[in-house]
């Protein structure tokens, strides 16, 4: 069977009844609707489980209602809208993150065809000659609506967290497009169908693993997800872009979170785990890659990275801004650009009738990827902080002398920190007290106790 019958041109969508479209529509909406709450109840059970806590365990049976409480609890709250915010702007700004992340999932292929009462019809509500830089587009139009809604805000935190996130798309869709760039370099279209059918015998993660690698670093990026969740750090910026935000417009935010989440695993799922394509051994079975069994593997695969998501924000701490910019601009994006020369070359041989591509790109893909990951762990790991001195204690109750304290240098990590207790910069000194009145205060507090 020829790839051209299993896999439609493009050419060929656009031609289903009205009826047939609209289902394919409303059962996207549906998927992209239910898969967040299930996502949020996963979330909180899985890290209750690998933090050793309980977890939501109160609403519906073992909790399993938690998620649509919280969601009702949004949408009966009060909406507060601050005084001095542009309020077009912020009531639009939710809106606008939230539609592009369902806009994307309008090319994703679900399966191949099928019939559906008497119409043969792809898994799939349309495709396009440049589909993979459609949904790049659309995911990059979602960034407008934390920005907006932290310029919108009127006050500081908020537009911090909006410039942060401006900063991370700017520098992540570099490194993300140019994983792009590989597979569309190796498939020869950017088509998602025509992606899909390229891997029909080999996955992209294995010819192309270091484009795999940047993109899913990438993706979490984009995403706002822990540890790159700097635009909404409570430790920084309060609640960043949204701290403004309550009720239904919150709830808009946090959909739009989660389903972009959806919309990148679906989108890694396509181009690099071979799609809807039954994983091995399953693959081996003829019926595998036929009739509705390709939804439930694709499924699984997007709740498979879904669950990284998870993993990563249990385990993983925020990253610092700094570390977080210089690690798209210095490691990703280099590393993407000489990547995708060497998968090009490989193009251009195969072009010239040199079948190398196998042994070269699997070759060249793990010294790329054992690059990428020393240069991770060399840049997020640093060396050892050498343990403090021990300080010695005064005896009574006195407070320390300067020269009882420990030397503290605010740039030893190569970022200024403030003194921790018990510490002190090397050009402030505080002016000691007396023991002798620190004495008598203790004397005093002493007799009024007796």
């Amino acid at each position: 069977m020829t790839i051209e019958a299993v896999y439609p041109d493009p050419a060929l969508f656009g031609h289903d009844p009205w009826w047939l479209v609209l289902g394919k529509a409303l059962a996207i909406f549906v998927f992209l609707v239910l898969t967040p709450l299930l996502t949020i109840l996963a979330e909180r059970k899985v890290m209750a489980w690998m933090q050793m806590r309980v977890g939501p365990n109160r609403v519906g049976p073992r909790g399993m209602l938690q998620s649509l409480a919280d969601g009702i609890k949004l949408a009966l709250k009060e909406g507060i809208v601050p005084k001095g915010v542009d309020k077009p702007i912020y009531i639009l700004a939710p809106i606008i993150a939230a539609v592009p992340a369902f806009m994307a999932f309008a090319v994703i292929p679900f399966g191949p065809a099928v019939s559906i009462f008497g119409h043969y019809t792809p898994l799939q509500l349309t495709d396009l000659p440049v589909a993979v830089l459609y949904v790049l587009a659309a995911t990059s139009i979602g960034v407008y609506g934390i920005v907006l809604a932290g310029w919108a805000s009127g006050s500081t935190y908020p537009l911090l967290g909006g410039l942060r996130s401006t900063a991370q798309v700017i520098s992540y869709e570099i490194a993300m497009a140019l994983s792009f760039a590989a597979v569309f370099l190796d498939a020869g279209t950017m088509s998602t169908s025509g992606i899909v059918a390229a891997q029909d015998h080999t996955w992209y993660v294995f010819l192309l693993l270091p484009s795999f690698l940047i993109y899913v670093t990438s993706m979490v990026g984009e995403t706002n997800r822990a540890p790159f969740d700097l635009p909404e750090a409570e430790g920084e910026l309060v609640g960043g872009f949204h701290t403004e935000y309550s009720s239904l417009s919150f709830a808009m935010f946090m959909l739009a979170e989660y389903v972009n989440m959806v919309t990148v695993s679906a989108l890694a799922t396509t181009l690099f785990l071979g799609g809807w394509h039954a994983p091995f051994p399953l693959s081996l079975w003829d019926g595998a890659n036929s009739g509705w069994w390709p939804v439930l593997w694709f499924t699984l695969k997007v709740w498979g990275f879904l669950f990284v998501f998870v993993w990563l924000r249990a385990t993983l701490p925020r990253l610092r801004y700094d570390q977080f910019m210089g690690l798209g601009w210095k490691i990703l994006i280099p590393i993407s650009l000489v990547w995708v020369m060497i998968v090009a070359t490989v193009r251009a041989f195969r072009n010239e009738g040199y079948d190398v591509r196998s042994i070269a790109l699997v070759v060249a893909g793990l010294v790329v990827a054992l690059v990428v990951v020393m240069l991770l762990w060399k840049r997020l790991r640093p060396g050892r902080v050498p343990a403090p001195e021990k300080r010695v204690e005064p005896q009574g109750r006195a407070e320390p002398s300067p020269e009882t304290l420990e030397p503290f240098d605010p740039m030893a990590g190569g970022y200024p920190v403030p003194p921790m207790p018990g510490q002190t910069l090397p050009a402030f000194r505080r002016t000691p007290v007396s023991v002798t009145s620190a004495h008598s205060t203790g004397s005093t507090q002493e007799n009024s106790d007796d």
